[in-house]
């Protein structure tokens, strides 16, 4: 006789549908994604899911909130609580980003959104606002710093960090593109490695600043 199926606590159900919206996202796109096939991958149904998310948009803010959004509160704390050079941070944020990208769902959710907001701008918006626009100001923040304590020499920090962030983005590219086709593989933490030494060796104060 089987044992009895456990019910799950209502506390996990937002991360469990989370998930099964994450996957249909990937799998169908968002305008293919429908709640009712959400709903089926949760084992739930279609009510319960409008219980904690109002419509399919809400539930891809969930998404990139789980997905994306939350290592950027990781970046902040690592920020934040970082005290003594600049320089050192930058191989470990690029190295955080490296890992993301290659463990867990960022680059899948990042390659919905390239493909995804011209017929939808409002999923661009939202992750303009709540991934870039929180992830990019802390990074000049953190360029402004180098150059203040004498670390780095004298850069435009807004087109120095997304000099630093183009790499990430190729990587994202790469693997949820590229590499299902047939493309050889990326080792997205070689890249953030690399990518490191150069800008660092580009940064130094005596790198001189004469074309």
């Amino acid at each position: 006789m089987k044992p009895p199926k456990q019910r799950r606590a209502p506390a996990a159900r937002p991360q469990e549908i989370i998930d099964a919206a994450l996957a249909q996202f990937v799998e169908t796109g968002f305008a293919g994604t429908r709640l009712d096939d959400v709903a089926k991958r949760a084992g739930l149904s279609k009510a319960a899911i409008y219980l904690y998310f109002a419509d399919k948009m809400a539930l891809f803010e969930g998404v990139v909130q789980h997905a994306v959004a939350s290592n950027l509160g990781q970046m902040e704390t690592m920020l934040e609580g970082h005290r003594g050079p600049v320089a050192p941070l930058l191989p470990r944020i690029l190295e955080f980003l490296a890992n993301r990208i290659e463990t867990t769902p960022m680059a899948a959710v990042a390659k919905l959104v390239i493909s995804e907001s011209r017929a939808f701008p409002e999923i661009g918006r939202f992750y303009l606002k709540e991934v870039i626009g929180r992830g990019l100001p802390l990074m000049e923040g953190l360029i402004r710093r180098g150059i203040d304590r004498g670390e780095f020499r004298k850069v435009d920090s807004f087109m120095t960090v997304r000099s630093m962030m183009g790499p990430m983005l190729l990587a994202i590219v790469w693997r949820t593109v590229f590499e299902p086709i047939g493309a050889e593989k990326l080792d997205v933490r070689a890249l953030a490695r690399h990518h490191a030494d150069l800008m660092l060796h580009a940064l130094r104060p005596d790198a001189g600043d004469a074309p």
